[in-house]
């Protein structure tokens, strides 16, 4: 029996997933399974499916149900203690594994182990950002405020976590995943591992850059975390929301929208005048200020040319270890969506 169960859900993920496929077939830990299902892609998955040879892979086709469902399946089907996901553009280190697996079969009461994340464009060329957390044990209260995992590729999960608080919500097409690592964060305590393991490829089909259906699902999610747990989480209802608002202003600006990123800068200011003035929201402020004035193509280039210097004042950014100087001074905050 295979000790891990890797899930991928794929729909019309040929550009990308190949790579994906590289990054498991390289771990140092080998004890796996992985269940790719494809949902309902269009493209030529199934002649690429039948020409890989390792038994360890299982390909389910179905019809497209979205992300949340394709996941069900796999972990319906999946036989592993450990289940991980792994998103068809994004890519593992080769040592994520063997690290995660180790802090759980260690610690017995770990329901979910997560790593730092680095962003990288397309190409997969580090972006100079990463999403980093040191928040370990309870962590509901932080995961409401920010999705500290940063992207679904992220954690390994214990078989259990899903018997007890459930599997992905169907009625959720996008920011499933926060849901879930907070309905698990209510019955486990989660742990971290301080190294940058995950590259999370940001690029123009990324789905979670429709910022009015993130709102919507984003709203749904608080609703119901904080309905199901008020003692905890009602009295940081506001700041929760203020906090999501910023979130969803950095993605406007990321689809170039600086009059949808004002609004939502405005929203968290009425929300929380405090909040609306920290150092996060004058830095949206000001990228809606910047985007306006210049235009999306002056902007775009603004912000690659700051990044290439920030890469050669401050080093490359390393796939593991040791944390480079430009790591450790940029954080990617806010779900890692700033471009300013």
């Amino acid at each position: 029996m295979p000790k891990v169960s890797i899930i991928i859900p794929a729909f019309n993920a040929m550009q990308f997933l190949p790579e994906a496929w590289g990054s498991v077939q390289s771990q140092t830990f080998q004890n796996w399974e992985l269940i790719i299902v494809d949902d309902g892609s269009s493209d030529h998955i199934r002649s690429w499916g039948n020409h890989l040879s390792d038994s360890r892979v299982r390909f389910i086709h179905q019809p497209n149900q979205g992300k949340s469902c394709a996941r069900n399946r796999g972990i319906l089907v999946s036989r592993g203690r450990y289940i991980a996901f792994l998103d068809a553009d994004d890519l593992w280190d080769e040592t994520k594994l063997e690290k995660q697996v180790a802090v759980l079969d260690q610690r017995d009461a770990v329901g979910l182990v997560y790593t730092w994340t680095m962003l990288v464009n397309e190409g997969g060329q580090p972006t100079g950002r990463m999403i980093c957390s040191t928040a370990e044990g309870n962590v509901m209260r932080q995961l409401i405020l920010k999705n500290l995992l940063g992207c679904g590729s992220t954690p390994l999960v214990r078989r259990r976590c899903f018997e007890v608080a459930g599997t992905f919500y169907p009625d959720l097409p996008l920011a499933q995943d926060w849901d879930m690592w907070i309905r698990i964060a209510a019955y486990f305590p989660f742990a971290v591992i301080p190294e940058p393991l995950v590259r999370y490829r940001q690029h123009a089909r990324n789905t979670s850059t429709n910022w009015s259906l993130m709102e919507s699902c984003r709203d749904r999610i608080l609703q119901r975390a904080i309905a199901q747990n008020p003692d905890q989480l009602a009295p940081l209802e506001s700041e929760a929301c203020g906090r999501s608002n910023l979130y969803l202003g950095w993605l406007a600006i990321r689809t170039f929208e600086a009059r949808a990123a004002f609004h939502f800068w405005w929203k968290t200011s009425r929300q929380s005048l405090e909040l609306g003035l920290s150092r996060d929201a004058l830095r949206l402020l000001l990228a809606v200020v910047i985007l306006a004035l210049l235009g999306a193509q002056n902007y775009t280039r603004m912000t690659d040319i700051k990044h290439r210097y920030l890469v050669e004042l401050y080093g490359s950014v390393k796939p593991s270890g040791t944390l480079s100087p430009m790591q450790t001074l940029l954080p990617a905050e806010s779900g890692g969506n700033h471009f300013l």
